[in-house]
């Protein structure tokens, strides 16, 4: 059985000699069944297909992404004795984040190796670090998990990466996602969801990033700000896993903005309303006639009889004017000084 086995190696390794010495370099040992390693290498874009299913290195980047949050968690865990789980998981995010995995695919590499279409490799800033974990998830199919322990400890952490010089390099989540949330005109709030003290009286912060009003991840931490940094954090995890959250996120957005956008209905109207004019009573107690409105009483021809109402219309006339804040006093001041005292207060 051993000897059909090594045969089987023996007979791939002559058919892809070069992919085999370039995996032995990159992974530091021969691959046993070279198809997964094939499959981790090949992008999307090639769209090649087997039996009707698509051959791409998607469900292997899926895999090795989980196999490599928990392969550097038991790593950060033991190396560092005694911290927080708040410190561990910082530590291990710097390790596993998009950047440095790009970074490792290139110095390793693999990126050399992946098939892709040219234009997919041009724009796709990730297409190393997707490689990188889908080549993870291979090892793992291919030789289990004590393998990928080997490579990420002896390998990666032994030669590429100083976890401690890492795991105390401050890389601020919190920014990253403000920057994001305003290249894309997205709010971004964070909300206290739980403020306590542990067994030991220290205080506790639990907060939760909420983006266009769509609940994003919460972070717990000893101050906001660790709780803060560790929900940015996971949230940015979820942005790029989960497709769905950026659309829940954006359709938000776009039924707020269509909100705002939205004309007032109701238009002020333009024209005048007449019964703002107030008529005001002679001492007659006949109501005055606003000024510049027609009378609808056809006045009778004026004769020399009519003298007497001749006086009567003129004072209706100077009546326009109000009076109430002319004072006089009725026994110096003839009814003619009152109205030129109207007058002039009138047109100052």
């Amino acid at each position: 059985m051993l000897n059909k086995l090594i045969d089987r190696i023996k007979l791939h390794f002559r058919k892809d000699k070069e992919l085999y010495l370039s995996l032995h370099d990159i992974l530091g040992f021969y691959p046993r069944q070279i198809k997964y390693y094939k499959q981790a290498l090949m992008h999307k874009s090639i769209m090649r297909r087997e039996k009707g299913k698509p051959i791409n290195n998607e469900r292997l980047e899926f895999l090795g992404d989980a196999i490599l949050d928990a392969v550097v968690g038991h790593i950060v865990y033991e190396h560092f004795d005694g911290k927080r789980e708040g410190f561990l998981t910082n530590a291990r995010s710097k390790i596993v984040q998009r950047e440095t995995l790009n970074k490792l695919a290139r110095e390793l590499g693999i990126t050399n190796l992946i098939l892709s279409s040219g234009s997919s490799s041009s724009h796709n800033s990730y297409l190393g670090g997707n490689a990188f974990e889908a080549l993870v998830g291979a090892i793992y199919l291919d030789q289990g998990y004590d393998a990928c322990m080997k490579f990420m400890s002896k390998r990666i952490l032994g030669e590429f990466i100083n976890i401690d010089k890492m795991a105390y390099k401050e890389v601020n989540f919190k920014s990253k996602l403000i920057e994001w949330s305003q290249k894309n005109r997205v709010d971004v709030q964070f909300r206290l969801i739980e403020q306590k003290k542990d067994e030991g009286g220290s205080p506790m912060f639990l907060y939760q990033v909420v983006i266009e009003g769509v609940e994003g991840s919460k972070g717990k931490g000893y101050s906001k700000k660790e709780s803060q940094q560790l929900a940015c954090k996971l949230t940015l995890e979820r942005l790029r896993k989960e497709p769905q959250l950026i659309d829940a996120i954006f359709a938000a957005k776009s039924e707020r903005t269509k909100m705002e956008e939205e004309p007032v209905q109701n238009v002020p109207n333009t024209e005048q309303d007449e019964e703002i004019v107030i008529a005001h009573d002679d001492n007659s107690g006949n109501e005055q006639k606003p000024k510049g409105r027609k009378n609808n009483t056809t006045a009778a021809p004026t004769t020399d009889n009519d003298s007497d109402f001749t006086d009567s219309n003129s004072e209706e006339e100077t009546d326009e004017f109000d009076l109430s804040d002319i004072t006089a006093n009725p026994t110096t001041a003839s009814r003619e000084e009152i109205i030129a005292a109207a007058e002039e207060a009138a047109y100052q």
